[in-house]
């Protein structure tokens, strides 16, 4: 509809200027007489001539008649078209979802809303995190617009489509397209616009997530992997199974595990696990320690000790997390 429209006013446009140049030819007038006369023609408005026409100029007039009022015709049934199919109201929307954008910093970008990224985009909305999601498909598209989410149209590997969805000011990147190929060309494109961007890629296969990691993926995860290895787990260990569900995936529990990083006026810096009673000043867990230098201690004991850049993988009610996360400042 829009390159019709398109179409509609430059046959109308190419009408008003080729009639005023043909009055200009013809009968000698200035520019803007000509115009005037080109207008009132198409326009069938029956105001009288700017000046008495010759036989060459009326003959002129009748073949712009004929022409005009059809191009005047088309362009108006292709503008009321475009606005009751909604376009325009699609633009307008466009337009504020795109300044809603602009105002976005540390949120999160979905490249592919398919199968897998749609439950990206839903465990974000459930956690209330700002995100944005790419897609070209029009259903895609349309279903993320109806969820409420921002969304931004077009290739998530070119480079204007990412730095619409903010890329310089975002927090992570979530590649999640069918095509590994198609992954890989958003990973490196990302990357080199951001160098410190976190990217979390989709691997189909193994044999794809060495490529992925060499794009600039920080993390590659392959579902069908993942979702074997759960598979087994469950009929292993059900009863860590359906905890781990719970903890991670659960609506109605009360507990969550969260990620928490030491800052640097924390007043737990500096201090071991037990120094700091974190259980009793905050009642949550912590359950592993990531440190600023990369390490990562899977069962911290209690002489653990806390530096500003450390991550704590913590478990927790809400209150709790919060608790905890003021506290590390």
């Amino acid at each position: 509809m829009k390159r019709r429209l398109s179409m509609a006013i430059l046959v109308l446009a190419s009408v008003l200027i080729l009639g005023s140049a043909g009055y200009m030819l013809i009968e000698g007038w200035s520019a803007f007489d000509s115009l005037y006369m080109t207008v009132i023609t198409v326009g069938t408005v029956g105001f009288a001539e700017v000046e008495p026409l010759s036989e060459a100029g009326r003959a002129f007039t009748i073949g712009l008649i004929l022409v005009g009022f059809g191009a005047l015709v088309f362009a108006l049934g292709t503008f009321v078209d475009f606005i009751v199919e909604g376009h325009l109201k699609g633009i307008v929307e466009g337009h504020r979802m795109q300044s809603s954008i602009e105002k976005l910093t540390d949120h999160h970008i979905i490249a592919g809303i398919g199968r897998v990224g749609s439950v990206v985009a839903r465990s974000l909305a459930d956690e209330r995190v700002p995100f944005v999601v790419i897609d070209q498909a029009e259903e895609c598209i349309a279903r993320a617009r109806d969820e409420g989410w921002l969304v931004v149209e077009g290739d998530a590997s070119d480079e204007e489509t990412l730095t619409a969805a903010g890329i310089d000011r975002a927090r992570s990147l979530i590649t999640a397209l069918d095509s590994d190929a198609d992954n890989l060309f958003v990973t490196f494109t990302a990357r080199s616009m951001s160098p410190g961007l976190f990217i979390v890629a989709r691997s189909s296969s193994e044999a794809s997530e060495a490529k992925l990691r060499k794009a600039g993926a920080n993390r590659v995860l392959t579902p069908n992997v993942i979702g074997g290895r759960r598979m087994a787990g469950m009929a292993l260990h059900p009863v860590v199974s359906d905890y781990l569900d719970l903890v991670t995936h659960g609506d109605a529990v009360e507990f969550r595990l969260q990620e928490v990083e030491v800052g640097v006026n924390s007043a737990f810096s500096g201090k071991s696990i037990k120094e700091s009673q974190v259980r009793d000043a905050t009642g949550a867990f912590i359950l592993a320690v990531h440190s600023g230098e990369g390490g990562v201690n899977t069962n911290p004991s209690s002489d653990t000790v806390m530096r500003p850049g450390d991550r704590l993988v913590v478990l927790g009610t809400c209150g709790q997390i919060d608790a905890l996360m003021r506290a590390m400042g």
